[in-house]
């Protein structure tokens, strides 16, 4: 395993029992080698898979309130049924005229069939979509690109004393070779991060961080397995019809739920709004006064990465009296700060630490999460809020658990010392097909579900980024169109001010 290559963070005796227990949790199979092209042909193809809804429990009609299932049936390229699991699929039931929408779940028989359940939320049409992201062979070569080439992003620094200059790769990952190494581990969190050494120049004299680019090797016939449009974030279709409608619900009449899954969707859309169904209640903040209003006294403090900066960027124009102050700060990097005098509220913005794939940041703008809530005082008119995945997604999950396990410790300590202190994280989304070698859905599932065991049990509240694209009819993006981030911004107002809205 060239992972060895990477650099970990020690770990307590409890942490790693922990890692021990998360790397299990997500553990997924391997599929045999591939080899073209027989091996090929017995693969996943969405085109000759289906999907049917079963008819109503006892035969009559669904109601809101009751669940629908759906049987998936995947099948090869010769059209032949698979006889195994662990393919990647997403779900939605969704009404475009009444903008609503729900993300579905899906469960695995290990038998090339799969289940589908999806909440009956509102009345109406509800048309069922099931999407291949990946066959199973496909998530087999994504585990071994991230074992084998967690370099495949890469990082550059330049180096700088008077008019000589030396610019050198730097990583968590790096490959040894005869040229010294410059160690950047963060002195409080020990966060690692390694460049190698200019030829001519001191580990001092390191300037900023830039982003490289990424290297990948795919094997031919592996390439074969990542054709969009062909099996990757491809539709399936139905044997039959593939919506049903829904009818109000009777006094009285029983809730109908599935035996197959445990829990149900965070939450849903209906006309174009998010409603929250895991307690919290979502207001509606569609004037700049109503916003004022909420963060009046308050000091909001947004860490992380571009999804992060897209709430940043969406509160300056929803809030007219907020004027940023021009920190000379590089665009799209930060960090940022805005303050509106008259009702004392104060935004910032700042980038997580490396790894990072932004443009140029200055090594001294260069900051972990844990360090920054360990500078806050916190309490009740503090807000935090972070959100830490994308820039994590080609490396070994152990890489990104040990820096959620540091941040958690920060955590902690905040709300240790200011109880009042609200922090909100934001986890992943599903994205386009363009960028899977280094940012696949597959990874940020994988992600997702490490945070929200990570943060389990703390006083911290999530916003389910994941499901609120998922069930959105808008396309699936990196960066969420606006839409989805006003539904975002709504739910974090609503976890700030309960009681508020207009």
């Amino acid at each position: 395993m060239n992972r060895s290559f990477c650099n970990f963070q020690p770990l307590s005796r409890e942490e790693a029992l922990e890692e021990r227990f998360l790397l299990d949790s997500i553990a997924w199979p391997e599929t045999p080698p591939l080899t073209a092209p027989a091996s090929l042909e017995q693969t996943s193809d969405p085109a000759h898979s289906t999907f049917t809804i079963l008819p109503a429990r006892g035969g009559g009609q669904w109601h809101v309130g009751d669940q629908l299932e759906v049987i998936i049936q995947m099948s090869d390229f010769q059209g032949r049924p698979k006889k195994f699991g662990w393919d990647f699929l997403l779900t939605k039931l969704h009404n475009r005229k009444l903008d609503a929408g729900v993300a579905g779940q899906v469960v695995d028989h290990l038998n090339g069939s799969y289940s589908a359940v999806f909440s009956l939320l509102w009345e109406g049409d509800a048309l069922v979509e099931v999407t291949l992201v990946h066959p199973c062979e496909a998530i087999t070569v994504l585990n071994r690109l991230n074992s084998e080439q967690p370099d495949r992003m890469y990082f550059n620094s330049l180096f700088r004393s008077g008019s000589l200059s030396e610019t050198t790769v730097c990583n968590v990952c790096l490959r040894p070779t005869q040229q010294p190494l410059c160690n950047y581990a963060d002195v409080r969190t020990g966060e690692p991060w390694f460049c190698y050494k200019p030829k001519k120049l001191s580990c001092d004299a390191r300037v900023d961080h830039v982003r490289g680019g990424y290297r990948l090797n795919l094997k031919a016939q592996e390439e074969k397995l990542f054709r969009g449009g062909v099996n990757m974030k491809v539709s399936i279709r139905a044997t039959g019809p593939a919506s049903v409608t829904v009818l109000q619900k009777t006094e009285g009449q029983p809730k109908v739920q599935s035996s197959i899954v445990t829990s149900g969707p965070s939450g849903y859309y209906y006309q174009g709004v998010w409603r929250a169904l895991n307690g919290t209640t979502v207001h509606q903040f569609n004037t700049p006064y109503a916003i004022s209003q909420c963060l009046k006294g308050k000091e909001v403090h947004l860490y992380g990465d571009s999804t992060i900066r897209q709430w940043y960027e969406f509160l300056i124009p929803a809030l007219p009296d907020l004027k940023e102050f021009d920190l000379h700060s590089l665009k799209n990097v930060g960090p940022f700060m805005a303050l509106d005098y008259a009702n004392n509220i104060l935004l910032t913005f700042r980038c997580h630490g490396p790894p990072l794939f932004f443009d140029r940041v200055s090594t001294s703008e260069l900051r972990y999460i844990a360090n920054e809530l360990d500078g806050l005082i916190g309490g009740t008119n503090t807000v935090v809020v972070f959100g830490i995945w994308a820039h994590f997604c080609t490396y070994p999950m152990e890489i990104y658990i040990r820096r959620l396990q540091s941040i958690r410790r920060a955590v902690v300590r905040l709300l240790d010392r200011a109880t009042g202190t609200l922090v909100v994280i934001r986890i992943g989304n599903p994205k386009d097909s363009s960028s899977f070698q280094t940012n696949s859905d597959w990874f940020s599932l994988q992600g997702n579900t490490v945070l929200r065991a990570v943060f389990k049990g703390l006083n911290v509240h999530l916003i389910d980024a994941w499901e609120m694209v998922l069930a959105h009819h808008l396309p699936h993006n990196l960066h969420p169109q606006r839409p989805i981030i006003k539904n975002m911004i709504d739910v974090l107002l609503s976890n700030i001010c309960p009681q508020k809205g207009g």
